[in-house]
Formats: C-alpha cells, sequence, structure tokens
C-alpha cells in the first residue's frame, strides 16, 4: 500500500469531513493520531493530519491507501469533536424506542407485564443530549413539546440554537427519564418541580440544575450544566481592561465594605465573584459562602448550600456566617430584603461581603437596595464599589472578514456618538469552527463604579438615578456603552451584538 503526502495544507475552517470516512477511523483512534479522514476517493483516503509523519500508522489502522494533507493541530480537535458528535446515535435509540413503544402497546392490550429495561433506548438518548451539550459548550438543555415532536435546544453562548428533534410520543418518557436522574416526582406533571444531577460525563464531573413546568402539550424541562472539572477564571481572563482590573483588586483589598456584581441573568456574574474570591483567597483568610447552588467548589473556601427544605435560607444561612469568625463572606445573591439587610449591616461590622444583584448598571444597583427597603445611611455606608457586567459573542477569529455594516447598525453606532474603527467594521463570516455563527465564545463588558463621598451624600439625599449615574461619569467611570463600543473597535465583537446584548436591556445609557 501506498503513502502520499498533499503538497499543501487543507482548510478545515470550509471543508467538512465524510461522515463514512470518519466511521474508518472512528474517534478514539482519530484523537490518538490527531488526524480525520476527509473522503474516500477510489479506495484511497484522504487524511486530514496534524503531522505527516504519522502517515504509516493511519495507514495500518485503516487498512487502505491513504494520502495526507496537514492542517492545524487545534483546528483538526475541533472538527474531531465536531464530527463525532454523540447525538448521531439518537436516531438509532428512537428507532429501538418506537419499535419498543409499538411492542408496549400490544403488551398493554395483552394485558402483559412490560419488560424491565423497556425504556432503555430513552437512557440513551437522554446521556446522548448531555453529553453533546457539554461538548458543544451549553449551558442550558431546552426540551420542549411541541405539537407532534420534542423540540430540544441547547443555549450557547447566551443564544439558543435547535439541535434535535424528537417524535411527540417519546416526551414524556424522556421527561421522566430526566426527573428520575434528578431525583423529582415523576408522578406529578401539573406542578412546577426542582431537582438536580450529579454525574460523570466523559470522565468529567458534572452538576445539573434541573426544572421542570406543564406547558400546553406536555411538561418542559431545562437542565443548566456546571462543568465542574472547568477550570476557575482569574480576573484578567474575564476580559476586563488592565487599568479596571487594577482599580477593581485594589477595591478588594478592603478590610470591611460591600461590592456588588451586577447584572441580568445570565452576564456572568457568579464568575466574576469566583474570580474575585481568588485574589482574596489565602491561609490569612477565612472566606465563607453562602450560595444557591454552589456552582464552583474551592477546597481552601468553606461553602454553605442553600436549602430550604431544611430551613437553610440566604438570610439564615448568613446569620450562621457571622458567629464563625469571617474575614470574607460571599453571598451568592440578594433575593430579599432580609438577606439585603443582614448583608449590609455585616458590612459595616469589619467584615468584607461580596454578593450579586439583578440591576441593569452600576446606578441601578444602589437604587435596587433602597427599593428592597434598606435605609439610604446603610446603603451608603456600606458599599464600597458596584461592578455591573455583561457578555458579548467574540467574533471567531478563524473567519473574522471586513464588512460594510447594515443601515440600523450604523444608525446604532451613530447614536452612541461613535468612530468608525480604524479599518471598518469587523465581523465572523461563519465557518465550521462557530457553527456558521460567525461567533465563537463570550467575554465579559464592565462598568466600575467606586461610591465616592459625592455618591454617597446622593444616596443619602434619594437622588435620581439619573444623577448618581452622571456624577459618576464624572469621576472617570467608563460605562458598559463605553467599554462594548471599545470592543467594537478593536474588532472583538460588532455593533449588532452590542445591540443585542446590552443596549436592549437597559445598560446603554
Amino acid at each position: 500500500m501506498r503513502i502520499r503526502t498533499q503538497p499543501r495544507s487543507v482548510d478545515l475552517r470550509t471543508v467538512t469531513p465524510d461522515r463514512a470516512a470518519a466511521d474508518l477511523l472512528g474517534e478514539a483512534k482519530a484523537r490518538e493520531l490527531c488526524a480525520i479522514p476527509l473522503t474516500v476517493r477510489e479506495d484511497t483516503v484522504l487524511v486530514a493530519v496534524a503531522d505527516a509523519a504519522t502517515a504509516p500508522a493511519l495507514q495500518a489502522a485503516l487498512g487502505r491507501p491513504v494520502t495526507v494533507a496537514v492542517a492545524d493541530r487545534a483546528d483538526i480537535l475541533a472538527t474531531i469533536g465536531r464530527t463525532y458528535r454523540a447525538l448521531t446515535g439518537v436516531d438509532q435509540q428512537v428507532k429501538a424506542f418506537e419499535a419498543r413503544d409499538a411492542v408496549r402497546r400490544d403488551a398493554a392490550r395483552a394485558e402483559a407485564p412490560a419488560t424491565a429495561n423497556d425504556d432503555a433506548p430513552v437512557v440513551h438518548v437522554v446521556a446522548l443530549m448531555i453529553k453533546q451539550a457539554l461538548r458543544d459548550r451549553a449551558s442550558d438543555i431546552h426540551v420542549e413539546p411541541q405539537a407532534e415532536r420534542i423540540r430540544v435546544r441547547y443555549r450557547i453562548d447566551g443564544v439558543l440554537h435547535d439541535v434535535l428533534d424528537l417524535p411527540g410520543s417519546m416526551g414524556p418518557a424522556v421527561t421522566s427519564r430526566i426527573k428520575i436522574l434528578a431525583g423529582m416526582n415523576i408522578v406529578e406533571r401539573r406542578r412546577p418541580q426542582d431537582g438536580q444531577i450529579s454525574m460523570d460525563v466523559e470522565d468529567r464531573p458534572v452538576d445539573i440544575r434541573v426544572a421542570s413546568t406543564p406547558v400546553v402539550g406536555g411538561e418542559k424541562v431545562v437542565l443548566r450544566l456546571l462543568d465542574k472539572s472547568r477550570p476557575l477564571f482569574r480576573l484578567p481572563q474575564l476580559g476586563m481592561p488592565a487599568g479596571m482590573a487594577e482599580r477593581y483588586t485594589a477595591v478588594l483589598q478592603s478590610p470591611y465594605g460591600m461590592v456588588i456584581c451586577a447584572g441580568p441573568t445570565g452576564s456572568g456574574k457568579t464568575t466574576t465573584l469566583y474570580g474575585s474570591l481568588g485574589e482574596l483567597d489565602s491561609s490569612e483568610r477565612n472566606i465563607m459562602t453562602i450560595e444557591d447552588p454552589v456552582e464552583y467548589t474551592m477546597s481552601s473556601i468553606n461553602q454553605i448550600q442553600i436549602n430550604e427544605q431544611t430551613g437553610v435560607t440566604f438570610a439564615d444561612g448568613l446569620k450562621s456566617i457571622l458567629r464563625q469568625d469571617p474575614d470574607v463572606i460571599l453571598v451568592g445573591e440578594v433575593r430579599d430584603v432580609d438577606t439585603a439587610r443582614i448583608a449590609v449591616q455585616s458590612a459595616l461590622t469589619g467584615h468584607f461581603v461580596l454578593s450579586s444583584l439583578h440591576a441593569t448598571d452600576a446606578a441601578s444597583a444602589l437604587h435596587r437596595l433602597l427599593d428592597m427597603g434598606i435605609e439610604n445611611f446603610l446603603v451608603a455606608s456600606s458599599v464600597t464599589a458596584v461592578l455591573a457586567q455583561r457578555l458579548v459573542r467574540r467574533i471567531c477569529l478563524r473567519c473574522r472578514e471586513y464588512y460594510a455594516p447594515s443601515a440600523e447598525e450604523l444608525s446604532f453606532m451613530d447614536s452612541l456618538g461613535a468612530d468608525e474603527p480604524a479599518g471598518g467594521y469587523v465581523r465572523g463570516a461563519g465557518c465550521n469552527f462557530c457553527a456558521q455563527t460567525g461567533f465563537l465564545d463570550r467575554t465579559g463588558v464592565y462598568e466600575l463604579m467606586p461610591v465616592s463621598e459625592g455618591i454617597r451624600t446622593l444616596v443619602l439625599e434619594s437622588a435620581p438615578h439619573r444623577e448618581v449615574h452622571e456624577l459618576a461619569r464624572k469621576e472617570g467611570m467608563r460605562t458598559l456603552q463605553d467599554e462594548a463600543l471599545r470592543l467594537v473597535a478593536e474588532g472583538v465583537t460588532t455593533p449588532a451584538e452590542v445591540l443585542r446584548s446590552i443596549y436592549l436591556t437597559g445598560g446603554a445609557r
């Protein structure tokens, strides 16, 4: 048998491997050799490789002639993950389920008992859904009953994508399987339920929060995925500009006071809070957290999980923490006035408190505490800084291109007084690596507002949000809008993404 080496490399951004060719090698061997078969031509297999020296091993594994073309190692690994998708096994499991479903119906008519492994296909389908979601970096899985089908969507980089359609008859079985894994009541289908799954997926420990709710046509289930093997981000990795990161790190060194991370759900507040703890973690500090749930485990920190069924609420848990001689306290979220009051009082009695709050921008976070019923003097005296944030999708580096923005994008940028970036606007054209979206991964957009004496005075006077915001800007605060425009100018994201993620939610002022 012969080996031929292509004189030039192959661009995997635009070349899609033939699945039949890829199956000749298999995923395990493909990863071992860092190679992916692309196609078969006259019994010769064209293979993309990171190192042409692997050609003899490939030929031995394939048992036929090979032609190799060199490609980037990272591109090959990404293509392997995309080609050998776990969901490709779903069709076979669906057919098995439908066949068993027909047998079950016949057995029911004959009043015969069902066998114990009747739902084995459903077990595999749910496992494959979770496995592929983790491979695709999804944060959530949505399982939704439609008219005659079950729609499965993944939330990737903050946006939902359709990934799978299942027959409607499979819906109750899929829902029941998920509820069994989560320790939920499979009989109760008329009320919302919450549960949790802890499992290993491809040797990765994963925690999954499950929430079900009755909708027209059945039950909708959402699974929030928490990959416990993912390393914690440190502040420099979050996308915060160097000057702001330096000022925020200085704020974190205060011996007491309260720092609030503000933003909507899914804006990365928890990640920022853990990055902040990473800056504070030392043997000289007693750091305690109270969270719902504990999303990341830190061995050197004492973490408390909320459990309202046993009476462990944010307010009660925070009271118990104060008896544990803490230096730093992280309150996962300020949800009610009791938690807010204990948190601000803790900050005034010699503790450093970190917490998150749902608010559109930094100034709004202070008014949110006031709206909860916390007295002006407590808010003014306890809060030392507010960090508001959003997440925007990053342009895929593999398919960046210059383009002419739409009239809507230009009008939006003009309304903000933004200049056209040097060299022009950039977007992602869409390629295999970003699933043709033009975006890959996300970065943070931040607005840091230290609470100065002037801002404290405005809070004591119950000044409106606009006055607090304007004073903070005069004192040097860069707004979410300012930072987002900087990312557009640097070619990190697009005007349309800023419009989607920040402006429409009230962050751009």
